[in-house]
């Protein structure tokens, strides 16, 4: 039970995998949204 195992978190992290327990959607995005660019006129 480990990096080595599948079907735990740290061994998809591991394996770079995804599913029922990691799934793809995991990465939160913190910090501000970047500006809207200004229209110059």
């Amino acid at each position: 039970m480990g990096r080595g195992d599948k079907k735990t978190k740290k061994g998809k992290i591991f394996k770079g995998s995804f599913g029922k327990w990691r799934p793809a959607s995991e990465k939160k995005i913190t910090g501000t949204a970047p500006a809207a660019p200004k229209k110059e006129s």
